[in-house]
């Protein structure tokens, strides 16, 4: 295990390195895929912290790349990450420098591996949309993908009985290394994604 620093995002010999590393565990794919598959990840980890902070009750945690270690992998993947800063303010403030640290981590991450930027933009939607359900506070994230003030698609919500579950805008593509479409992928019949989610649902 290693801390890194989240600017490091920013820093195209690091960022191939990764997207290499991914390579090893999908296989071989276009590099635009593999930096789509990473992304998804990797945006989750990034927003944690401001969004663990907004959705409680303490001081805004500052989502700057900046301020942000991740924790990664031998393999290259990343499992979590925590600020070291406050923002004065709340949610329009956290909104403004969340979307500050996106937009140079997706312009990176689109210069080097040809990923589409909406995509990407589109992830980040449903990562803030999953971590603040998770949170218990998905009422929340309408709002902050507002405060962001990029083109982000909405976030959005399914209900199934007392389960909230994000409605996605994004495919993380892992279907294109050979993996199952994920339970919820927005590329498959509603009917099928529904079934599928309740099914899910179920066994846990």
């Amino acid at each position: 295990m290693s801390f890194l620093p989240a600017r490091s995002i920013t820093d195209p010999g690091w960022l191939r390195s990764r997207i290499g590393l991914a390579a090893r565990r999908y296989g071989c794919a276009p590099v635009e895929v593999l930096g789509t598959i990473w992304w998804y990840s990797a945006s989750s980890v990034l927003v944690a912290p401001a969004l663990h902070a907004l959705a409680g009750t303490g001081p805004a945690a500052d989502p700057a790349l900046d301020a942000i270690t991740l924790e990664e992998t031998a393999d290259g993947r990343l499992l979590d990450s925590r600020s070291s800063g406050q923002l004065d303010g709340g949610l329009p403030e956290v909104g403004s420098a969340m979307g500050e640290a996106l937009d140079a981590a997706i312009t990176a991450v689109t210069a080097v591996t040809g990923a589409h930027s909406p995509a990407l933009w589109a992830i980040a939607t449903d990562s803030i949309a999953n971590r603040l359900v998770w949170n218990g506070a998905p009422d929340l994230a309408a709002p902050l993908v507002a405060a962001i003030g990029r083109r982000m698609p909405a976030p959005r919500y399914l209900t199934f009985g007392a389960h909230l579950v994000v409605r996605r805008a994004s495919c993380c593509l892992i279907y294109q290394v050979g993996q199952p479409k994920c339970v919820s992928c927005p590329r498959q019949l509603p009917a099928d994604r529904d079934r599928r989610i309740r099914t899910a649902l179920t066994a846990s």
